[in-house]
């Protein structure tokens, strides 16, 4: 399982890189792993704000719907339009080619709240176990 040590994690399995008060989201590899095919992927509109933990997004599977949640809160900015037409990019590069937003940042700080590397690697190898 791929997690990248430049991002940060939630427990609902986003991601987010954060480069200064631009952060980027997606779903993790194990996310997409227990996903399975992706089918469809709902974007939000841009200039919608969100605040921490509020869904954002959604994704469709062969096995299932999943809400997406936004790891930290404020404006989207950029949405991955290719994820319209080829929603297996969340499959195929989770980290890559399949971000689904960008968004400015409303309160940076959010970002300490969420899971390094590290952490999130721990928190799943805990999860498969349940």
């Amino acid at each position: 399982m791929d997690i990248p040590k430049e991002m940060k994690y939630t427990k609902e399995h986003e991601w987010a890189e954060i480069e200064g008060d631009i952060a980027t989201f997606g779903i993790t590899d194990y996310a997409q792993n227990h996903l399975g095919d992706v089918v469809f992927v709902e974007l939000p509109e841009v200039g919608s704000e969100f605040k921490a933990h509020e869904v954002f997004s959604a994704v469709e599977s062969v096995k299932a719907a999943s809400d997406i949640y936004a790891p930290v809160g404020g404006e989207i900015i950029e949405i991955n339009s290719e994820l319209e037409g080829h929603p297996e990019l969340l499959n195929r590069s989770p980290y890559h080619k399949g971000w689904i937003v960008k968004v400015r940042l409303s309160d940076a700080g959010e970002a300490k709240e969420l899971m390094d590397a590290a952490q999130y690697a721990e928190f799943v190898e805990t999860e498969e176990y349940r």
